[in-house]
């Protein structure tokens, strides 16, 4: 396919898409009339996508409505290993000729997609609700930064298309440009099943790699979804290709393949610690050192100094905690808190929580949904019942009555800064709450953990600000608000230690981790 390159002066600034908030009643009827036409596509069939072919599998992955897992979203094919292997060889069949395609030229499939995507915004938020069980909002503000991260690394290609800086030299003529690296696997999570799914993808393909997309078996629709969009624009066949299938069968051979080049994971440590394992050892035919980009999640604090806004505080930690249900890296699972404000911030956390809304997220009023599975609620009230004998349980604690995967939000307070509930990630909606002796003990606490993702801290002093800006190990520290909502652009996003490579999603340097540089001299 031809495709028409818009004039670069023709391309306004990166703006953020807003967050659609539904009180208007248009945008409220919009999102009704897309909920009641993807319940039509209910137990819908999603084949595999290998060089553009579509093929059906006996084999199939069930995606459920964790809201009501009677309900079958869709049913994915899953892939095989010889299907597994066929999607790797069209890759790099496909990246013969994609890798020719100009960065601008690339861009412009970018563009496209945030267009129509931009179109079907309701459609993909109304999947989101059902498939991994959004608030309206939240599902919004997932597309949202789908939009965004489509819209900021396609004009990011174009920065890196224009002539790079190099010190000249008398007698010389010197660049220095960046190609693409070969055929990646692209590994995203369920969580943000939307917008992580769509920037890994994109940051991939606009830089010139071709991919197999292994998407989550809980979210695998959605990337169905994309994949069907990607070539409605025009994208080739080859470029991505879509493999859904268990990682007990095909999750080791894609990582260990030869001709793999780079692996794009988001998910779990353990996961991302064996990929990265896998990935580091060369097989036969291989003929470079593999590049992992890796972002494997968080056990994330909320410093509340004795000198907060201690309202403010408290919604920001009751927001962080229990936004999504904690189901996401970000989210705070840790309330640090000076001892002299902390019986206050109990009792008005308390409040707060207690006005939580929990239920079905297809009912515009429910602020908090389910949780992604069994296997979540099950691991979660693991870590309840080992919560209750670590600390005191002050709200929640329980499985709602429901046909769903329901968690009350829970707290428990009084917990010591070296429990399980304070170390290990539980992604889910239980916040521990530990005191600290002052504020020194406070940022020690924050750091006490194997994790540095997001970090926020809640003061009126300038003096704890730049402590804090200093010796807050985080990848993501915020001040005065809550610790997720991170803005592509504005909030590059990527944490340290065993949060991962700290690949810095929505920023200048991301694309740079899916090519390598090439410097070429000419002597005049």
């Amino acid at each position: 396919m031809t495709t028409t390159l818009t004039p670069l002066d023709q391309i306004a600034p990166f703006k953020n898409e807003a967050v659609k908030d539904f009180s208007d009643p248009a945008d409220a009827a919009a999102m009704r009339a897309a909920l009641t036409a993807v319940r039509r596509t209910f137990g819908g069939h999603y084949p595999l996508v290998i060089d553009g072919r579509k093929l059906e599998t006996e084999k199939k992955i069930r995606s459920l409505n964790p809201a009501n897992p009677q309900e079958v979203v869709g049913l994915t094919s899953a892939a095989s290993k010889e299907q597994a292997n066929a999607a790797i060889e069209a890759a790099a069949k496909a990246f013969g000729s994609w890798k020719h395609r100009s960065l601008v030229e690339r861009a412009e499939y970018l563009f496209k997609a945030a267009a129509l995507l931009r179109e079907r915004r309701f459609e993909y938020d109304a999947l989101l609700v059902y498939e991994v069980g959004k608030s309206w909002v939240e599902a919004d503000g997932d597309i949202s930064e789908a939009l965004d991260f489509l819209e900021f690394y396609a004009r990011e290609a174009l920065r890196y298309a224009q002539p790079q800086p190099v010190v000249p030299i008398a007698g010389e003529r010197n660049e220095l440009v960046y190609i693409p690296l070969g055929v990646g696997a692209v590994i995203p999570p369920w969580n943000f099943a939307g917008a992580i799914m769509i920037g890994m993808t994109a940051a991939a393909i606009v830089s010139g790699n071709t991919v197999v997309l292994k998407p989550s078996s809980d979210s695998a629709i959605i990337a169905a979804w994309f994949v069907d969009l990607l070539h409605e624009v025009g994208v080739p066949p080859g470029v991505v290709n879509f493999i859904p299938g268990s990682g007990s069968e095909i999750g080791d051979l894609i990582v260990t393949h030869p001709q793999i080049r780079f692996i794009s994971f988001t998910g779990s440590k353990e996961v991302g610690l064996r990929i990265n394992e896998l990935a580091a050892k060369p097989q036969a035919g291989q003929k470079w050192i593999k590049r992992v980009i890796a972002e494997m999640g968080g056990k994330d604090s909320i410093v509340v100094a004795a000198d907060a806004d201690l309202d403010a505080a408290v919604e920001g930690v009751a927001v962080s905690a229990f936004g999504f249900s904690g189901q996401k890296c970000s989210a705070c699972s840790r309330a640090i808190v000076e001892a002299s404000i902390y019986d206050e911030f109990l009792e008005k956390l308390r409040a707060r929580v207690a006005k939580i809304t929990v239920g079905d997220p297809s009912d515009p009023g429910v602020y908090m949904g389910p949780v992604v599975n069994e296997g979540a609620v099950e691991s979660i009230g693991r870590y309840i019942e080992k919560g209750r004998r670590e600390g005191r349980l002050i709200a929640g604690g329980g499985r709602i009555d429901a046909q769903g995967y329901f968690i009350e939000p829970t707290v428990i307070a009084d917990v010591a800064p070296d429990a399980t509930i304070a170390q290990e990630e539980i992604f889910g909606p239980v916040l521990a709450v530990i005191k600290a002796k002052d504020y020194d003990d406070a940022l020690a606490i924050a750091n006490n953990t194997e994790f540095g993702l997001t970090g926020s801290l809640y003061t009126r002093d300038e003096k704890k600000i730049q402590r804090a800006r200093e010796d807050f190990f985080v990848g993501n520290l915020y001040f005065n608000r809550k610790s997720t909502g991170a803005m592509v652009g504005a909030h590059p996003f990527g944490g340290f230690n065993m949060s991962g490579t700290d690949s810095k999603a929505g920023g200048r340097d991301y694309l740079l981790l899916f090519m390598q540089g090439k410097t070429i001299s000419r002597k005049l």
